[in-house]
This record gives C-alpha cells, structure tokens and sequence, in this order.
C-alpha cells in the first residue's frame, strides 16, 4: 500500500503542469547584470517576482491564456533603475515652484520672476529654485562671488521673492523678504553660515548654508495636502524617467508619515527606501527605540541622512586648503563632527546605516576618521555599509580609505557634467585632477560606487548620468574626449551602479538590482542599447515602459 502511494504521488507530480506567469516579457535584448547568466529574450513573472530568466521559447512554456505577454519587438531591458541619492519631495515641490535650472543668466532670473509676480496678489510669496551664477553668461557684477538684489527686488516691490540655489545650499532673497525676516546692515550669522554683504555692510540678498533658514522659516509651510500633491507628482516623475527604486536623501516627521500613508492606500507605485533626517534628534531617538523598517517591499527605512559640509557652488564645501577663487576661504562644517560621530556610534547599536553629505576634501577626510573610530568601538557590526553621499573631492590619501572602510561612495556623476566647467575656478587644475570626481580611481581601489542625480539639484534622468559616468562631457557634448578620462567608468560599471550596486547600498542585492529568479520583477525598457549605441547618440534614449513588480507602471504616450 504504501509503495502504491509513493508511485500514485510521483505519477501525480510529474502531471502537474509548472507555474503559469502572470506576465512575461518576450523578444527583448535583456542586460540581467546577474554574472551568471548575463543576456537574456525573456523573463517570466509571477506574483510580483521574477520566476524564470532565459529564451524566448523556455518562457513561451510558462504562460497560460490568463498571461499578459509585452512582446519587447528587440527593445532593451535592463534591471529596474535605481536613484542612489535624491531628494524626493524635492523632486514633486519642485513642479510647484519657478523652476530655474535652465536659466542661463541674472536678466533672465529676473524676467521668471517678474511674469509670476504679474500673476500673483501683493505679499504673496514668489518662490523657485535652480539658479546657479557661475553658469551664466554674462555674468552680472558680483560680491564675494554672488549677484546682488537690486534688479530682483525692482520688479518684486510687494512681493517676497526666496530663490533657492541649485546646490540647495545659498539662496537669494529679495528687499521685501528681508525686511520681513528683520535682516539688517551689519547682522552676521554662525559658522554654518554666511550673510552676504556690500564692503558697507549691507544685504546683497545672498544667505548661504543655515544662514539661509532666517528668511526660510518665514516661508509658507507644507501642508499633509501639499505633501500628498508633491510626492504625487515625484512618483510620477520617476516613472517617466524608468526608475523603479528611489533612495531618499533625508526625511523629517512630516514626510515620513506622508509615505506611510501611501503605502497603506497602495499609492506607493515606486520602491522608497528613505534616511531619517539626521538634525532630528527626537525622531533619531524614535526610530532608534522602534527599530528600522525592512519587511516592507515599498517602503524601507534603516538610515539616517548628516551634512558634513556644504556645496562647491556656493562655497560651502569644508576645504583643506583654501578656495582658488576665494582667498582665506575653506568653506564650512554644518554639523559638528563630534555629533556625526555620536550618531555613528548610536547606528551601529541600533542597525541604522549613516549617510554622510561630505563634498570638500576636508569634509571627507572628517568623516571617514569618524567612521573608523565608531567601526573600531563596535567590532561586533560586521557589514555596516556606512556611505559618505557625493564624495565629490577627495586628498588622494583618502582614496584608498573607503575600500580599507567598507564606506560605499554614493556619488553623481551628473555633477561633474554639470559642475566641472566652473569647479576647476573653486579648486584649482592639480586639485581637480588628483581628487575631483574620481570614481575610476575609488571603483579601482575596491570601493563600491553608486548613482544617482541628487534632484532636485540636477534633473531626475538616469540616463543624462549614466551618459556623464561613460563620457566625462557635459550634457552639449564638450569637452571632446571627455573632462579627465582617465576617470571614465565602463558602461557595465555605469550600469550596475544604478542597479546591482545601487541595490547593494542599502542592504537590497538580495531582493532587486538584477534579472534572477527569486528577485522582485522591477524592469526599465529602454528605446536603445545603452551598452552598444554610439556615445553621442546615448542621450536621445528615451523609456519606453517601466515595470515594478511585474505591473507596468509607466507606457511611453
């Protein structure tokens, strides 16, 4: 009897039909970045995960007449792209504002501004953000590097007008905006800022860093319905952009519940992982006590988000020496280091990862000397994967120290297309050189280094950054050969740093990041072979669909 049953079970067994997909993509000219098995026709999916990878034919056995079949028709198929480092209500308020990254000088700023004071009421608030002066042409007369108000403020007499820098570190305010926010000849700030002033003491309307936060707080709040709309329109930004993963460069109380509330009402069409908003000592505190959130397939939150510095364009990045352009100028420290410490230590006990903002080459080196001192006391945290967020200019004896560390570099490689024509002025040519967005020089010393745009800083286009970690150009082509090729990475290696890598820095190669069985069926389907087609026609790719968990959530119109 019992022989009769094991033969009746394996007869039964063999008669079962295998999984029928609940969606396949077929006749595609797939990149897995899964060493493995690196190319691929097809892919079948089921209940939101990847069940098979391989041939057209192999997958054809799997669907069933309930099976949504995307016949791909040769398009390419890489892992769902992942954002390494932006700012995601950023991105949604953003569409709100005057948005001013494309102003190309101080007359045009000028013109933003007056057209929306015309529709606007007297005493209504005129904000934007994007401008950045060392990208205009001409440029207008300066003070300690800034314009100055007087054009702004002509067109703006009842109207306060706060102009955020592209950086997100200085901001520019008009007549009417200072004297509400009590600004005077003479009034200075702290350290972690700076009020820009007329060898007479007077305003010139340039706040940077924290300085910045005087005319900030009398600014119109958010709202939870503002909230809803920006993070709303950002989601949607990063659909269309074939981004199927977007880690959150830092968020306070507000932001965090909005999240929550999204995925609870399943609005969540984009995987979220988020850094607590490091300068919140009460919401550390919360969370340390709770616990990160991991079980969540849409929203994670394990890491915490420091400034060490601030940015190059506004001066502000923490320098070993001092500015080309500026003399007696290093820039500064927006946290204390002794508080970046303490929260490393406070994460390794409490398993949050730290996320560090350090740009300047003295910034960097303060972090990583605090890293390794809260490594050392906490031995028993064997895979921290602490990350310093842009690492942008770095002593050439630091180099090696993020490998030594296990620190990954998240880096944007859209900085240097964007910054480079006018950073050599801050840095200098030797400076540039040795230690100026050198990620060749960190991918060969070991270290794990990823992508992202840090929008709203630059534009949310992955690919517009993987063009600039393959080219060293800025986005018009120049210059020939590319800024300090040597420092060029491979198209494999641009790849996976919006993919497996990007997965890898934050604890997430396991579930997303390349095309294997098991893993979440997140895909970005692109018009064009990104690792074939030739590099000045790499920018006229556009997304043709974006997937997340097998459900296609974005259709190019």
């Amino acid at each position: 009897m019992r022989i009769l049953l094991i033969l009746t079970t394996i007869i039964f067994a063999a008669c079962t039909p295998g999984p029928v997909a609940d969606f396949v993509l077929i006749n595609g000219n797939i990149y897995t970045v899964n060493p493995a098995q690196p190319r691929a026709e097809a892919v079948a999916v089921k209940g939101g995960k990847i069940i098979a990878v391989g041939t057209a034919s192999e997958i054809h056995s799997l669907t069933g007449s309930k099976t949504e079949i995307l016949d791909l028709e040769g398009k390419t198929v890489v892992p769902g792209l992942i954002e390494s480092h932006a700012h995601i209500m950023g991105v949604g308020e953003n569409q709100r504002y005057l948005n001013l990254m494309t102003v190309s000088s101080y007359e045009e700023l000028v013109e933003k501004v007056a057209a929306a004071v015309s529709k606007s009421k007297p005493g209504d608030w005129i904000l934007g953000r994007g401008w950045h002066q060392s990208k205009w042409i001409p440029q207008p007369e300066m003070i300690t590097g800034y314009q100055t108000h007087e054009k702004l403020s002509a067109v703006s007499p009842q109207n306060p007008v706060f102009l955020t820098h592209a950086s997100g570190h200085a901001a520019f305010a008009n007549a009417k905006a200072m004297e509400l926010a009590g600004i005077t000849p003479g009034m200075t700030f702290g350290e972690d800022g700076e009020i820009i002033q007329y060898p007479d003491g007077r305003p010139t309307g340039i706040f940077t860093e924290s300085a910045a936060g005087l005319i900030g707080k009398f600014v119109p709040q958010d709202t939870p319905e503002s909230l809803r709309l920006d993070l709303q329109a950002a989601i949607d930004e990063c659909l269309a952009n074939g981004l199927t993963s977007f880690q959150d460069a830092g968020a306070g109380p507000a932001a965090i519940e909005t999240f929550q509330a999204f995925v609870r009402e399943g609005k969540m069409s984009v995987r979220l992982w988020t850094m607590l908003d490091g300068s919140n000592e009460e919401l550390l505190q919360t969370w340390y006590a709770n616990g990160p959130q991991t079980e969540d397939e849409y929203l994670t939150i394990r890491a915490i988000k420091l400034y060490a510095d601030g940015a190059l364009g506004s001066r502000g990045a923490w320098l070993l020496e001092e500015y080309s352009d500026r003399h007696g100028h290093f820039g500064n420290p927006i946290m204390p280091m002794d508080y970046v410490e303490t929260v490393a230590q406070d994460a390794l006990k409490y398993g949050f990862q730290v996320c560090v903002h350090a740009i300047g080459d003295r910034a960097n080196r303060e972090v990583l000397d605090r890293f390794e001192t809260a490594f050392a006391q906490h031995p028993e945290v064997k895979d921290p994967r602490f990350r310093i967020e842009h690492a942008q200019h770095l002593d050439p004896e630091d180099i090696p120290r993020f490998a030594q560390l296990g620190v990954i570099a998240s880096m944007q490689a859209i900085h240097m297309s964007s910054d480079r024509p006018w950073a050599i002025d801050r840095l200098g040519k030797k400076r540039i050189e040795d230690g100026a967005y050198v990620w060749r020089k960190l991918i060969d010393s070991g270290a794990k280094v990823i992508n992202g745009t840090d929008a709203p800083v630059e534009p949310l286009s992955p690919i517009a950054c993987f063009y600039a970690s393959v080219s060293r150009k800025t986005l018009a082509g120049d210059p020939p050969g590319g800024f300090e090729p040597g420092q060029k990475m491979t198209r494999d290696e641009a790849l996976r740093s919006y993919t497996l890598d990007a997965a890898y820095g934050a604890f997430q190669e396991n579930e997303k990041g390349s095309l294997e069985v098991g893993k979440l069926a997140d895909f970005t389907v692109l018009s064009q072979d990104i690792m074939t087609v030739e590099e000045e026609k790499l920018l006229n790719t556009e997304i043709e669909y974006t997937i997340v968990g097998g459900v296609v959530r974005y259709k190019k119109p």
